[in-house]
């Protein structure tokens, strides 16, 4: 880590924060969900498009034929991840939701063991059981024994397991290319995607509201922009079990913002299993930490 501008875990603190905000965004929104997925990217690609014009065109050229079948199941997994979670919004709440689609450890453990190889501790493994159980406690109280709770349930783990498949294709990409051109690219993939999706469902791309289009584009510029592209550029110094780890704390956060923006109430559960996410969390981040520097340092005795 020692040539990155920052610190990728302050990159990544800032990252969770902004991704905190889209299920406040999404559920205050009126229009359907692969619309409302399909805006917050294009809008993303839009604002993006003359940075990428100006100075990283030329890329283009580098990206070999691997890259490229990597980025395109990277932007589709990315598209089917928010029409998913999107739709589980008009099902289940805010805690339910987010709790579900950050499950991510579920998904990540056994992906970066099985392609990627990486090993785990007891500590690593321990700690994120931990989190996920504080996963659960948040949402406990908040849970419907209803068909459509349910229903909003499924579609959200499902949305956990396309968002975990999106970044570990993009941690195989992201460390050959600049932030900008992967996270262009892999954004235009899942913008036609998501285009083609809205034609074939047929949901109406316009007239909306005047306070949609501000959702619109506010979910392309904070929790796209900043949270996302963040979790992209620490790919190239974390792996995807550590950033799975960390949104984590999403839930934590989305629940606090619906307490005071949606007027969804926050009950005993949900600040007990924040504590217990954060402590779990914590344990990862430092056990990951220590297992790094340790290999880092092993590396520099070996080259001197």
């Amino acid at each position: 880590m020692s040539d990155a501008k920052i610190n990728p875990y302050v990159a990544l603190a800032i990252g969770v924060i902004s991704v905190s905000t889209s299920a406040i965004l999404v559920k205050v929104s009126s229009a359907p969900s692969g619309v409302i997925a399909f805006y917050r990217l294009f809008f993303s690609v839009l604002f993006m498009l003359p940075v990428f014009l100006i100075k990283y065109v030329p890329e283009l050229r580098l990206i070999t034929r691997r890259d490229w079948v990597y980025s395109l199941v990277a932007g589709v997994f990315l598209a089917f991840h928010f029409i998913l979670w999107f739709e589980s919004l008009n099902y289940t709440s805010v805690a339910s939701s987010t709790v579900l689609v950050t499950l991510q450890p579920l998904f990540a453990f056994a992906g970066t063991y099985f392609f990627f190889k990486e090993k785990f501790t007891w500590k690593a493994i321990l700690s994120g059981l931990l989190a996920i159980g504080g996963s659960v406690i948040i949402s406990w109280g908040d849970f419907k024994i209803s068909g459509s709770a349910l229903f909003g349930d499924i579609l959200a783990l499902i949305a956990c397991a396309l968002v975990t498949a999106y970044l570990m294709f993009g941690q195989a990409v992201r460390k050959r290319l600049s932030l900008i051109t992967y996270t262009f690219v892999v954004y235009s993939i899942s913008t036609v995607t998501l285009l083609l999706y809205v034609l074939i469902v047929q949901e109406p791309l316009l007239p909306y509201a005047t306070s949609d289009w501000v959702y619109f584009i506010l979910l392309a510029l904070i929790p796209t922009l900043l949270g996302h592209t963040l979790f992209n550029w620490s790919l190239k110094w974390l792996s995807t079990s550590t950033i799975s780890m960390a949104i984590l704390f999403e839930p934590v956060g989305a629940a606090v913002l619906a307490y005071y923006l949606l007027q969804e109430s926050v009950v005993w559960t949900q600040v007990l299993g924040g504590a217990i996410v954060i402590g779990g969390i914590s344990l990862f981040l430092l056990d990951e930490r220590r297992l790094r520097m340790k290999e880092l340092k092993k590396k520099t005795t070996i080259s001197g």
